[in-house]
């Protein structure tokens, strides 16, 4: 069953001529009318209640200059542009597409992307300060994902007022993580490929890593404030689970019960290999993944001590159960985020997500194991499924630099007039120069038979 919430394409043209037969029945004669989505006839009459012009936009600009630099500052949204900004804005300069962020009245803060279609968009007042609330405009993506609070899609003429017909677009509300409420939206607009299938997903998967982002930030608060005397009280439920960040980094850090702790690079990957396994792992068994060598059983016993002490301040839930080693309650890595982005389809946001191998220096074989196959997957994810400009974001990873396949599948996707290609060339040349003088040097290197 197709979702309601998504654009159903089937053909174009007869697509466009019954939304646009259906827009003119309700909004125009106040007829009833088939082959609309019912969310959005609904968001129609809720624009006709609210006596809207459909020839007319009454949105106005909220703010002057200096107040919305003011209001913008102070809001939380401000705090996850960046991640925005990676995930979504800087792939849209070229593509005919904008990215707006707006507050949770849709009153709209930062628009970026597409110079030219924001030019354009100019015209119907999508502009920084505007307010694009159901109440001012009538149904739209931003304002009606408000008003429902879901993500949606709205196509040309499912939009309340004809002036914004030539438009689509997709947005997607922002939640607090701790109190749920919802802080803002985020949208995509421009033509066809603003409601193209995999839009909606992609600014869900989007959505989600800023969400993680405000909670982690929001840890990181409360973790340095001063801790003020208090008489003892049982501990609350904390619905959020802890997650522990290992990609990129030789120790992890374990955001927990409104707590972020650094953990040791052996506490790190003992509760990556936990988390791994949520089953549990026997004593041997998780001798073996964590040390190199054999009959360690009795050092990890020691270490397992120490980490549980670690984890009665960090977060008492977590300290490991034995017989076999195991987690009392689900703990989440940035790597499982990576892996549930990649299977969603979000390629780009998984690529934003993995901010390098995960415990880079660590030996011990199990996580050697659990990072080639993080890797692995994500090489073979974006090889097989990624844009050409998510790819080549990938090929100039460290993990990809020198991979040379990569570069050749960048390569194969660029047009051919595409002004990308004399850098993506210059670089495989410099792979294989390099490549090639290395296998020189070992093939002089190497001892003579005599």
């Amino acid at each position: 069953m197709a979702s309601p919430w998504i654009v159903t394409h089937t053909d174009d043209v007869r697509d466009r001529a019954r939304i646009a037969s259906a827009h003119g029945s309700v909004v125009g004669t106040r007829m009833p009318a088939t082959g609309v989505r019912r969310l959005v006839e609904e968001s129609w009459q809720r624009s006709l209640q609210l006596k809207l012009d459909p020839d007319r936009l009454g949105t106005a600009l909220e703010f002057d200059d200096d107040e919305l630099r003011e209001y913008r500052d102070a809001h939380p949204m401000s705090l996850v542009l960046p991640t925005i900004h990676s995930l979504l804005i800087r792939h849209t300069f070229d593509s005919g597409l904008i990215v707006a962020v707006g507050d949770e009245a849709g009153r709209l803060l930062w628009i970026d992307g597409d110079r030219s279609l924001r030019r354009k968009a100019e015209g119907m007042l999508f502009v920084e300060g505007a307010d694009w609330s159901e109440r001012a405009v009538g149904t739209s993506a931003p304002g009606t994902a408000l008003a429902l609070d879901h993500g949606i899609q709205i196509q040309g003429a499912e939009h309340f007022n004809r002036i914004v017909h030539p438009w689509s677009c997709t947005a997607v509300p922002v939640h607090d993580p701790g109190s749920g409420r919802v802080l803002g939206v985020i949208d995509i607009t421009g033509g066809d490929d603003a409601v193209a299938p995999a839009t909606l997903p992609l600014l869900e998967a989007a959505v989600a890593a800023v969400e993680s982002e405000l909670r982690i930030r929001r840890l990181d608060e409360l973790s340095s404030r001063p801790r003020r005397s208090a008489p003892p009280r049982r501990p609350s439920v904390v619905a959020a689970e802890p997650l522990l960040a290992v990609l990129g980094s030789d120790t992890g850090r374990l955001a927990s019960g409104g707590k972020a702790v650094e953990l040791s690079m052996r506490h790190a990957e003992i509760l990556t290999l936990l988390a791994w396994h949520p089953d549990g792992l026997s004593v041997d068994r998780l001798a073996g993944l964590v040390y190199e060598r054999e009959g360690s059983v009795m050092t990890l016993r020691a270490e397992m001590v120490r980490l549980r002490k670690v984890l009665e301040v960090a977060d008492e839930a977590l300290v490991p159960l034995s017989r076999p080693y195991r987690l009392p309650r689900k703990l989440e890595l940035d790597a499982h985020r990576v892996l549930a982005f990649l299977d969603r389809g979000a390629h780009r946001v998984a690529l934003a997500a993995y901010s390098g191998a995960l415990l880079p220096t660590s030996s011990a074989p199990g996580i050697v194991a659990i990072r080639a196959e993080l890797s692995a997957r994500l090489r073979d994810a974006l090889l097989t499924d990624a844009s050409v400009e998510t790819l080549l974001s990938y090929a100039r990873s460290d993990e990809a630099v020198y991979d040379a396949e990569v570069w050749r599948a960048c390569l194969m996707m660029l047009p051919p007039k595409s002004p990308k290609r004399a850098a993506v060339v210059s670089r495989l040349e410099r792979i294989e120069s390099e490549l090639g003088a290395v296998q020189q040097v070992a093939t002089l290197t190497q001892p003579r038979r005599s």
